[in-house]
């Protein structure tokens, strides 16, 4: 049997931080606005009748083996861990050859391991019978990618890949609940250019450190999170209503409050290509994820996307990438 799944990373708009537990609970009304990106984490499974296990990642080089028996031994595993920790969860009764893949660049700040994570899910709930529900797939990944990562994990990351298309996530004390939006998706394309500018060398946000500040009742950092929810209420708002206006005006009020949030959150290089792209017909940038390097995106003036990624390829360590929103999110299929 041949199981192949995938998932596509996101680029977070809006509300970012906010959506680690609990954290979102003392800020009534916080939400997380993203969409999905057109790169893509894959998995594929191919049973074996030899009781072996084979684990390989394509994109980092890496491939171990080990047997059936000694599946307990996959939780203390360092080699390709997520995946290893993955397989631990699910236990499988038979053997087979795991390849994982993603082309998402290292470091970017798209969530790409959390997409790896929902594809790994959907194609090992397959091999097991479909053991879980698709509901407990973002749980079971956060989860397990907390104890990789060994901080608390947001849980934006996981709807893009479990749905795709543009999504807010509403955090309540009931639950998390994704809202698709209904958003012009063909504008969204035409106004928004995404620069990889390179694997961190620097801490980003350091989430533990801002979970024990909040924890501890900091009133800057609950001023700040404070802002980052109604920038995301915002950016909800005006998408819905299809006014770029005030998604630039929102995007360009929310980038110094991410920038006091954590100081290190760009480098001089960043600083420099979002000058760069400001100069050219950007209106206004957006660090993904963490930051200290990864990707930006832009939102450019109307008919001026073209100008700002030209300005940002001529930058040397600047790649621009090519992409669409990915309509449709994790896909599973089976061949027997």
């Amino acid at each position: 049997m041949i199981i192949e799944s995938s998932a596509p990373p996101r680029v977070d708009l809006a509300g970012g931080t906010i959506d680690i537990w609990p954290l979102y609970l003392f800020h009534p009304g916080a939400t997380t606005v993203n969409f999905a990106l057109s790169l893509k984490a894959s998995c594929r499974i191919e049973t074996r009748d030899d009781g072996r296990i084979v684990l390989e990642s394509r994109d980092r080089k890496v491939a171990f083996e080990t047997e059936l028996s000694a599946i307990e031994d996959l939780l203390l595993e360092e080699r390709l861990e997520l995946v290893s920790k993955l397989v631990h969860f699910f236990k499988p009764t038979t053997g087979f050859h795991m390849v994982v893949d993603s082309n998402v660049p290292a470091g970017a700040g798209l969530g790409g391991s959390s997409a790896l994570a929902i594809a790994c899910i959907g194609a090992l709930n397959r091999l097991v019978g479909n053991r879980y529900d698709e509901r407990k797939f973002i749980t079971i990944a956060a989860n397990i990618e907390s104890t990789v990562i060994r901080v608390p994990a947001g849980f934006q990351d996981y709807f893009p890949p479990m749905y795709g298309s543009v999504s807010c996530v509403h955090f309540r004390p009931d639950g998390m609940e994704r809202e698709a939006l209904d958003v012009n998706i063909d504008e969204l394309e035409r106004r928004i250019a995404i620069c990889y500018t390179g694997e961190p060398r620097l801490s980003g946000i350091n989430n533990w450190e801002i979970y024990k500040r909040h924890i501890d009742g900091d009133t800057e950092l609950f001023e700040l999170f404070d802002g980052i929810r109604d920038s995301a209420r915002n950016i909800r708002e005006a998408l819905l209503a299809d006014d770029w206006g005030r998604v630039a005006e929102t995007m360009k009020n929310a980038y110094p409050n991410r920038k006091r949030l954590a100081p290190t959150i760009t480098t001089p290089q960043m600083d420099m290509l979002v000058a760069k792209a400001l100069e050219n017909g950007a209106e206004a940038a957006k660090v993904c994820g963490a930051g200290g390097g990864g990707c930006i995106a832009f939102l450019c003036a109307p008919g001026r996307r073209a100008d700002v990624e030209a300005a940002l390829a001529s930058e040397e360590g600047a790649e621009v990438l090519d992409w669409k929103v990915a309509r449709q999110g994790l896909t599973v299929t089976t061949d027997s």
